[in-house]
């Protein structure tokens, strides 16, 4: 009869130990605070997409891009929000991360002066750029009006500064143009600006197929070796965001209430018609080699500087899986 007890008392406790749901797997996330990764988040905690996904996201929001860098390379996040072109470098000079897509929204060279209608027109005026002078968006557009007959550096009078400084001179009208981020863009659209240079065909021009993904995960690869199955779901679940973002009126209240407070309905909505637009849409084989040929375009113009000692985008610069497949 004992043993007949022990047996059933095993017997249980194996039933319950299968029924007991999965624990989550923690995923330490650094994101900008004014990034999209947040609205994402925030619809996922919102609809229990995280549960689902059996994921306990662990976000900290950061000031800064330069501070996710600085926690992914420091061991401080499994997981920050970046672009290609600086994985391909960190690559470049030996680290192993790796970039799976996030969004092509990508900004635009916005104005109200009514003379200013393409990249030619930009010749003689004053033009603010959001970044440095090695800003990839700066090089790209650089590299567009060369083959326009337009060398901006020369014909151009060029201000670089942070958006916001750079946005704020546009509203005053101290500069005759902003080449500004997509949302900062969006921000001036709603206030009468005009988009006269698309970023996404100026990246046509150069070679691109399509609306090529700018910013995308960034994880280190033996990270992804031991926790690709968790990847998968959170890419999923973000994809799963992304859409009721895009569809559910729902979502779309907790961002702009969660995320974006204080900015006017023609602004909001703009937000969303931008955002939802930047969604990848392509495979990974389409993106890579887009941004193998955008890759090229840049290294001619930024050098060692901007991509580090590779000449050729690293052929592990997009995120592929144990068995060497884009994910």
């Amino acid at each position: 009869m004992q043993r007949f007890f022990v047996a059933l008392a095993a017997c249980l406790a194996s039933v319950f130990l299968l029924a007991a749901p999965a624990q989550a797997e923690k995923l330490r996330i650094a994101l900008q605070k004014t990034g999209t990764l947040g609205w994402e988040l925030a619809v996922a905690k919102a609809f229990g997409l995280d549960k689902d996904a059996k994921l306990d996201i662990d976000a900290t929001e950061l000031a800064s891009t330069d501070a996710g860098k600085i926690a992914i390379q420091g061991g401080g996040a499994d997981l920050i929000i970046s672009d290609w072109l600086w994985v391909a470098r960190q690559r470049a000079q030996g680290a192993k991360l790796t970039f799976y897509p996030h969004s092509s929204a990508i900004g635009a060279v916005m104005t109200k002066n009514p003379a200013i209608k393409s990249v030619k027109d930009l010749a003689g005026k004053k033009l603010g750029v959001a970044g440095g002078p090695l800003d990839k968006s700066w090089l790209m557009l650089k590299a567009y009006a060369l083959k326009n007959g337009v060398d901006l550096d020369k014909t151009a009078t060029v201000l670089y500064g942070a958006p916001p400084l750079i946005a704020e001179k546009a509203l005053e009208g101290e500069i005759d143009a902003a080449l500004e981020f997509w949302n900062f863009a969006a921000d001036l659209e709603a206030q009468g600006f005009t988009r006269a240079v698309e970023l996404t065909d100026v990246e046509k021009a150069l070679g691109a197929t399509g609306d090529v993904v700018v910013t995308g995960y960034v994880f280190d690869e033996d990270f992804a070796a031991k926790n690709s199955d968790a990847l998968a779901r959170f890419f999923s679940m973000t994809k799963k965001a992304k859409e009721l973002i895009a569809t559910s009126d729902k979502a779309w209240d907790v961002v702009k209430t969660q995320r974006l407070g204080g900015r006017d309905a023609k602004t909001v909505d703009i937000y969303r018609k931008r955002y939802v637009a930047g969604a990848p849409k392509r495979s990974i084989a389409q993106e890579e080699a887009d941004a193998r040929a955008l890759y090229g375009a840049l290294a001619a113009l930024g050098g060692e500087k901007l991509v580090g000692p590779s000449k050729t985008l690293d052929p592990g610069t997009f995120y592929k899986d144990a068995k060497g497949k884009p994910r």
